[in-house]
């Protein structure tokens, strides 16, 4: 039975996991536990507006046309792993609004699935001018929402006295003895970087893709995660995509295809690359900088060839009620008019208040 603590999210979960495994099957155990099959969460945030939702309806197979993201959307995958056997499921959560709406990213993000979460992140090629910010604010905030995931216990009502809270797992993106194991800092789950829109980018000026393909390479190894290009326009690309996708969804065989000329679309399993093969950053005098860490100078480097596009508050959503797609004549006209009663009872309310302290001065 659920817990009256369940949220809405995990409820929803739960009864897709009663439907797909039938009522004769277990359902988890007393902590509300999933049951013990195979069962993964791929969480995709990025650009808005990015290609995310058309990249997953395409690895799912799926022959719909994409509709805007205007929050957060689930939906699931199934893969049978043998004959008369029982499918491994992946849940697939999906952010809308770019950075607008990181708050969200508690939502899916949770010490029940946490240990069996991977994060993809889609970054519009087409504007480099939002790439680093947009992967930056989302990649901290994820971090600390995994972070905080792994050291809160496990079921909803699940107290530990006496006992630590369960360390969140060591990746091993490099082996033992490679020569960037110290100098990395992976994210504490299984992490993918796409790159959308490779038709747009590739029509850029040459050196400027370069700066672009180097910079992500380096994020992409820093965060110890995969890196692929991708475009809804490209069948070869999409499917490269699709299998990157399914590995983490479902545990297929990683790839082993590796392909880092600028010329070309990067196809950069996690793990594959490295600093020296990556080289410095694109600057003509670094000198002249002053930063931190390497991740820092890299952001330095990068903005200066495509300043941050001065943007206001991503807190700041645009106003739904004024969203064409969603227009209704009939409540428009009405809210119309109760915006504008409220202005006149706003302008009364202020000559009332102007009169009241006129007559206070007076006495």
């Amino acid at each position: 039975m659920p817990k009256i603590s369940d949220t809405l999210w995990e409820l929803a979960a739960l009864e897709v996991r009663n439907r797909e495994n039938g009522a004769d099957e277990e359902e988890g155990d007393a902590a509300g536990n999933p049951p013990a099959m195979g069962e993964r969460t791929v969480f995709i945030v990025g650009s808005k507006a990015g290609g995310k939702t058309t990249i997953l309806l395409r690895c799912l197979d799926r022959d719909e046309p994409p509709k805007p993201t205007l929050a957060l959307e689930y939906t699931f995958g199934r893969r049978a792993r043998g004959h008369n056997t029982p499918k491994d499921i992946a849940h697939f959560w999906e952010l809308g609004g770019g950075m607008s709406l990181s708050d969200l990213i508690q939502i899916p993000i949770t010490p029940l699935n946490v240990r069996n979460l991977s994060l993809v992140l889609v970054l519009d090629l087409s504007k480099p001018n939002a790439l680093w910010v947009t992967a930056e604010r989302l990649l901290q905030t994820a971090r600390a929402q995994v972070e905080r995931a792994f050291s809160e216990p496990q079921g909803s009502g699940e107290s530990r006295p006496g006992k630590q809270p369960t360390p969140k797992r060591e990746l091993r993106t490099l082996h033992k003895d490679h020569p960037d194991r110290e100098l990395i800092n992976p994210f504490p789950a299984p992490l993918l970087l796409i790159g959308s829109k490779y038709d747009i980018f590739q029509d850029l000026d040459s050196e400027k893709r370069k700066v672009i393909c180097k910079t992500l390479r380096f994020l992409a190894h820093y965060h110890g995660a995969g890196l692929v290009f991708t475009s809804s326009k490209s069948e070869t690309l999409m499917s490269k995509t699709r299998g990157f996708l399914t590995h983490l969804a479902f545990g297929t065989e990683k790839g082993r295809i590796m392909a880092t000329d600028h010329s070309k679309p990067l196809i950069i399993p996690a793990g594959m690359d490295s600093l020296s093969q990556i080289g410095t950053p694109p600057a003509t005098d670094i000198s002249t900088l002053h930063a931190r860490n390497p991740l820092d100078l890299w952001k330095k480097v990068f903005e200066r060839f495509f300043p941050a596009e001065s943007t206001s508050d991503p807190k700041e959503l645009k106003d739904p009620a004024k969203d064409p797609q969603y227009s209704e004549a009939q409540i428009d006209s009405m809210r119309t008019q109760k915006d504008q009663e409220l202005e006149q009872y706003k302008r009364n309310a202020a000559k009332s208040w102007k009169g009241m302290d006129l007559e206070f001065q007076k006495n």
